[in-house]
């Protein structure tokens, strides 16, 4: 029989690791992973999928935001992502 509560969560989160994210960068990246066209544009063009959103809705970017994402050559969205999590930790 196994005991109740034999299980210890070893995982510890250090909270203040964790770069800030915005709601807008994490609209970005929601739509990007669920539509293969917005992707692809914000990965090739990322200033024109910024500028036209997704669904017509548009994203809540700051300036800095804005030229972050823009300013990254990604071949990738876990490239991307990477790339926006290093700078964020930098900047933080």
């Amino acid at each position: 029989m196994i005991a109740p509560y034999t299980y210890q969560n070893t995982f510890h989160r250090n909270p203040t690791s964790r770069p800030n994210i915005s709601s807008g960068l994490s609209q970005v990246f929601a739509a990007a992973v669920v539509n293969r066209q917005f992707c692809d544009m914000l990965l090739h063009d990322p200033s024109i999928a910024i500028q036209k959103g997704y669904l017509g809705q548009t994203f809540s970017l700051s300036k800095e935001e804005q030229d972050l994402i823009t300013s990254i050559q990604a071949k990738s969205l876990p490239d991307l992502a990477k790339q926006i999590n290093c700078s964020l930790l930098n900047s933080s």
